[in-house]
Formats: structure tokens, C-alpha cells, sequence
């Protein structure tokens, strides 16, 4: 499976599915992890400031004491591994590494970056927090789907999982009030098929103007 099972998109969005019955003796290695994310942090994000960090649980014993804090769901404990997907609710930290790193790859000029840069400041560092959870969230979302695709097209199945205690996480993996547990991805090797779900008609949910 080192290699991208060649499919096209349509087919990835259609044939993949949640999955919650995985083969708990199919390990995926941390290597393919990485190429993984790798791929998925090219997603788009506000002002390409990448607000989201991961935490990948790959340990069988950690993953038991996972399974309870994420309200006994099996999967938790039999996939190959969790990626928890934080959001980062000071994205502004990110600012100057994000556009000085444009510059030093030649895709803008010095005084585009400053420009840039004065007015990202200006703007995330005076938006509320409230206002920050919901783009981190919302960012948070669009790298999450474009892992579980890129895990599709790679042969494994995921599901998401936004039922856990995150403040009972938070303790526990010790994690900084800088960043917010949206969800929980399962990845690994379906052990059974997934459910068929079916979708509201795109007539009743479409409006031309």
C-alpha cells in the first residue's frame, strides 16, 4: 500500500465511507501517517494560517484509556490509529512564519509580505476568541475531509468522531488552552463493510438565482 491506488475523485468521494469495524491486527505504518498529513495540510485555510495541530495515538494501551474518555466507542481501541485534530484558536502566531516563508520560496515580494503581514496582525489579533474558534473550526473541518479522502485513495477507511470528554482529553494528552479538540479521526483497515447511507435529493437542497 506504499504506493497511491490510482482512483479517480469521483470514485474516492463516492466509495468512501465511515467506518467503525476495523481489523485490530492491521497496523499502518507511521511513515504512511505522515504522507497522509503531509498531504492533507494542503488544504486551503483563513489567511492560509493553518490553524490545526495533530496528535496521532498509534499505542494500544493508550488507545484503551482513549476508548473512555471517547464514550467507549470500539473503534477507538481497534483502528491502526487515532489522529486527533486540534484546532489553534491564536493563529496569529502563525502569521509571520507563514508569509516570511512566501517570501523565502520566491512567491512574493518583501513589501507584499509586510503589507500582509501588518494587516493579518492587525485583523486576527483584534477578531474575538469567538470569532477565532469558529474559523478554526471551520478550517479545522475542510483538512479533515481532505485527510479521510487521501486515506481513501490510499485503501484505508476512517470515521470521525466528535463524541468525547475534551476536557477530560485536554488533561490528558496536556494540552494547551492555545488549542480546542474538534475531532477524532479513526484510520485503518475495515474489518467489515460500512453502513450505506443515502443523501437529501440535491433538488430540495439547491437554489439557482
Amino acid at each position: 500500500m506504499n504506493s497511491l491506488i490510482k482512483q479517480d475523485l469521483s470514485t474516492i468521494i463516492r466509495e468512501r465511507h465511515s467506518v467503525r469495524k476495523y481489523d485490530a491486527s492491521f497496523k499502518i505504518p507511521r511513515e504512511e501517517i505522515e504522507e497522509i498529513l503531509s498531504e492533507a495540510i494542503l488544504a486551503p485555510s483563513s489567511s492560509n494560517l493553518q490553524p490545526w495541530r495533530f496528535i496521532v495515538i498509534d499505542d494500544q494501551e493508550v488507545k484503551k484509556e482513549l476508548r473512555q474518555i471517547a464514550n467507549n466507542q470500539e473503534q477507538v481501541e481497534t483502528s491502526s490509529a487515532i489522529i486527533a485534530v486540534l484546532g489553534d484558536k491564536e493563529m496569529y502566531h502563525n502569521i509571520e512564519k507563514v508569509y516570511r516563508s512566501n517570501y523565502e520560496a520566491g512567491f512574493m515580494n518583501l513589501e507584499t509580505v509586510e503589507q500582509i503581514i501588518q494587516n493579518s496582525k492587525n485583523v486576527y489579533t483584534q477578531a474575538s476568541e469567538e470569532i477565532r474558534k469558529n474559523i478554526a473550526s471551520f478550517d479545522t473541518g475542510l483538512v479533515s475531509m481532505q485527510l479521510m479522502l487521501i486515506a481513501k485513495a490510499k485503501g484505508y477507511d476512517t470515521v470521525t468522531m466528535g463524541g468525547f470528554d475534551k476536557e477530560k482529553f485536554m488533561k490528558k494528552f496536556n494540552i494547551s488552552d492555545r488549542y480546542m479538540p474538534i475531532v477524532l479521526i479513526a484510520i485503518g483497515k475495515a474489518a467489515a463493510p460500512a453502513y450505506q447511507t443515502t443523501r437529501i435529493p440535491l433538488k430540495e437542497i439547491i437554489e439557482f438565482i
